[in-house]
């Protein structure tokens, strides 16, 4: 029994990385950014099923990972590609890109591609953040975060979540539990992007200046988190 759960293991990991490669191939660092500005632009534009104002408007920071593969037979695979910006004096930061990777067991059959969202909540979590590896549940603390026009009524992500993290899949908008899943600096996105290496700090903490692919993008979070903010 061992034996068959492994090479299933196997097999869903294999399909899974055949998927990013190709996803790579076709889908460049820049083509991430403009994706990522839509995922945001269509979950707030529909406020009562989106983000709730109180929630974006105190994170830190957000990322945004647009198509993530999940996919497997009884044993659950997640990989994605994405990117993160904080809150610097001088605005939004400069885009880091990330690879988020994990895995589940449950009795699941056939994939699917789905957006997700990961606001980071307080400073604690954002350390973590720019340590350019770290494991949700392990390392930084992770809740499903609520969903909503307004979140009077659910103060849990305040008192407990570094990490809130939500997940949007054939329309449906809501909070996810991503325990287990690792985050950690795509290095590949990053020199595509910049035309250099790149560290989590320098671009997070607003060393170094947002190139002009990335405006769609910080655009699209400025507009949403000062709306969250009125």
């Amino acid at each position: 029994m061992k034996k068959v759960v492994l090479l299933v293991v196997v097999a869903s990991l294999c399909a899974l990385a055949v998927a990013a490669g190709d996803e790579t191939k076709e889908s460049k660092a820049a083509d991430r950014v403009e994706a990522a500005a839509q995922v945001l632009n269509e979950i707030q534009g529909t406020p009562d099923k989106g983000i709730p104002q109180e929630v974006l408007s105190n994170a830190e920071c957000v990322a945004v990972v647009p198509s993530m593969l999940k996919g497997g037979f009884i044993v659950g695979a997640k990989y994605g590609r994405g990117l993160a910006s904080c809150r610097t004096p001088k605005g939004w930061s400069a885009p880091a890109f990330f690879v988020v990777t994990g895995g589940s067991f449950g009795f699941q059959i056939g994939g699917q591609a789905v957006d997700l969202v990961m606001l980071v909540m307080n400073k604690d979590g954002m350390k973590h953040l720019l340590s350019s590896e770290f494991a949700l549940g392990a390392d930084a603390s992770v809740a499903a975060g609520p969903v909503g026009r307004h979140a009077e009524g659910n103060t849990d992500w305040k008192m407990r979540a570094e990490v809130l993290t939500y997940s949007r899949a054939r329309g449906l908008f809501a909070g996810i539990s991503l325990n287990g899943a690792v985050v950690k600096q795509d290095k590949d996105s990053t020199r595509e992007f910049y035309g250099h290496m790149v560290s989590f700090p320098a671009s997070l903490q607003g060393e170094v200046d947002a190139p002009a692919g990335a405006n769609a993008f910080l655009t699209s979070l400025a507009k949403w988190a000062q709306e969250a903010a009125k």
